[in-house]
C-alpha cells in the first residue's frame, strides 16, 4: 500500500527506475519530434509504413453509434469497427504529413463528437470493453491532431472524450475488476491522461502497472489470464500490450517502467518471459490453462490459440505493441538491471523479426493505432 502511496504522489518507486523528471511529451509518443522524424531520408521507410494503407473514400459516410451493447456469448461489439479502423488509418497518414487525411480524421472525430457518439453505450463490463476499444486510438488521433485543429474543434473532441474516457473508470464488483478488461482501462485513462496533463489519471495507470506486477507468478504467468484454456496465452499478451500503453504514457514523464520491478522482483521481462515460454514449449501453461475459464472458440486446452502471431480482421495485428517494445531509442541491454532482463530483451527481438516484423504496418486499437508508423526505428 505505501507503494501505490507514493506512485500517487507522484514519485517512482520501483527499484532501478530511476527518479521522476519533467514531462518530455504528452501522450505515447512525441507527435511533433516523430512528426519531423518520419520527414527525414532515415525514416523513409517508417514514412512509408504510415502511408501504406490506402484511404476508403466511404470513411466520411460512416454514421456514429449512438452506444455499444453487450453480446450474446462470446465476443464484443464491432458496430463501431469500421470508424476504429478509420481513424487508426487516417491518423498514421495524418503524422506523416499527409493533409487529406488529417482533414478526413478532423471532419469524422468532429461528426461523431458533435452527434455524442458512444454515450448511449451500456453500463455492463462486455460493452464498456468495446468501449475502451474505440477511445484508445481516438485518444492518440487527438493527439496526432492537435497541433492543427483550431480552438473550437479541440474543445468539440476533448469535450466528447473526455467524459467517455472517465466513464471506463467503472468498478462492476466481478474479476473484470482486476484482469485484462482493468488493465485496458487503466492503458486508456493512462493515456488520455498523459496527453491532456492529467497526472491524476496517468497514476491509475502506474498503480495498474505496479498491481500486474505483483500479482504475477514467478514464472511470469498471471493467474486471471493464465487459466483461459486455449486463450492464456492470448490474454497474456493482451495484458503485455496495455502494461506497454502504461509505459509509453509513462515514458512521457522521464519514468521507466519497463525496468521495474514488484517487491519479489518481477517485471514487465518476467511477464513477457510467461508469454515467450508458452510459445516455445506450450506444456509450460498447461497446469493453468486446464482450468479452461471461458476459453474462446476453442474447447481443448491442449490446442493454444496462436492466432494473435498473425493479422487479423481488418488488418490488424494483436503484436503491433511489440514496435514500441523493441524499438524504444533508449534500450541498451549494457543499461538493463540484469540477465532477465536482457534475455527478455533479445528473445522479445528475435520473435519480432523473425515472424511478427514481415506484416509491417503493424496496426492495433489496443496499441492506439499504426505502432510501425508511431515508434518503428530503422
Amino acid at each position: 500500500m505505501a507503494r501505490i502511496l507514493l506512485l500517487i504522489a507522484g514519485l517512482l518507486l520501483f527499484p532501478g527506475a530511476g527518479a521522476a523528471q519533467q514531462a518530455r511529451w504528452n501522450g505515447l509518443f512525441d507527435v511533433a519530434a516523430r512528426s519531423a522524424e518520419l520527414k527525414t531520408p532515415k525514416f523513409a521507410e517508417f514514412r512509408r509504413f504510415c502511408l501504406a494503407i490506402p484511404v476508403d473514400t466511404g470513411w466520411p459516410t460512416l454514421q456514429p453509434v449512438a452506444g455499444l451493447s453487450a453480446t450474446e456469448g462470446y465476443g464484443s461489439d464491432r458496430s463501431a469497427e469500421d470508424f476504429s479502423w478509420a481513424v487508426m488509418v487516417l491518423s498514421g497518414r495524418s503524422l506523416a504529413g499527409d493533409a487529406r487525411a488529417t482533414a478526413m480524421l478532423r471532419d469524422l472525430m468532429r461528426k461523431w463528437a458533435a452527434s455524442g457518439a458512444f454515450n448511449d453505450t451500456q453500463t455492463v463490463h462486455d460493452a464498456y470493453y468495446s468501449l475502451k476499444r474505440q477511445l484508445l486510438p481516438l485518444t492518440v488521433a487527438y493527439a496526432i491532431l492537435l497541433p492543427s485543429l483550431d480552438a473550437a474543434d479541440a474543445d468539440l473532441l476533448r469535450g466528447w472524450l473526455d467524459p467517455l474516457v472517465r466513464r471506463v473508470d467503472r468498478l462492476f464488483d466481478g474479476e473484470v475488476d482486476r484482469n485484462n478488461h482493468r488493465i485496458l482501462a487503466d492503458s486508456v485513462l493512462a493515456a488520455w491522461g498523459a496527453i491532456i496533463d492529467d497526472r491524476q489519471l496517468l497514476d491509475k495507470g502506474i498503480v495498474r502497472y505496479a498491481a500486474t506486477l505483483d500479482d504475477a507468478r514467478a514464472d511470469g504467468t498471471l493467474p486471471l489470464e493464465a487459466r483461459r484454456g486455449a486463450r492464456a496465452l492470448w490474454y497474456q499478451r493482451q495484458t503485455l500490450s496495455s502494461l506497454t500503453v502504461i509505459a509509453e504514457a509513462a515514458r512521457g514523464r522521464g519514468l521507466n517502467l519497463y525496468e521495474s520491478a514488484s517487491a519479489e522482483g518481477r517485471g514487465f521481462a518476467a511477464l513477457a518471459g510467461g508469454l515467450l515460454n508458452g510459445l516455445s514449449a506450450p506444456l509450460t501453461v498447461v497446469a493453468y490453462s486446464a482450468e479452461n475459464y471461458i476459453p474462446g472458440p476453442e474447447n481443448d486446452y491442449l490446442k493454444p490459440d496462436l492466432g494473435f502471431l498473425t493479422r487479423r480482421g481488418h488488418g490488424r495485428h494483436y503484436m503491433a505493441w511489440l514496435e514500441a517494445v523493441v524499438n524504444r531509442a533508449d534500450v541498451n541491454p549494457a543499461d538493463m538491471d540484469g540477465a532477465d532482463e536482457d534475455l527478455s530483451t533479445a528473445r522479445l527481438r528475435g520473435l519480432f523479426e523473425r515472424r511478427i516484423a514481415r506484416e509491417r504496418p503493424l496496426v492495433d486499437e489496443f496499441i492506439g493505432g499504426n505502432a510501425t508508423c508511431f515508434w518503428g526505428r530503422p
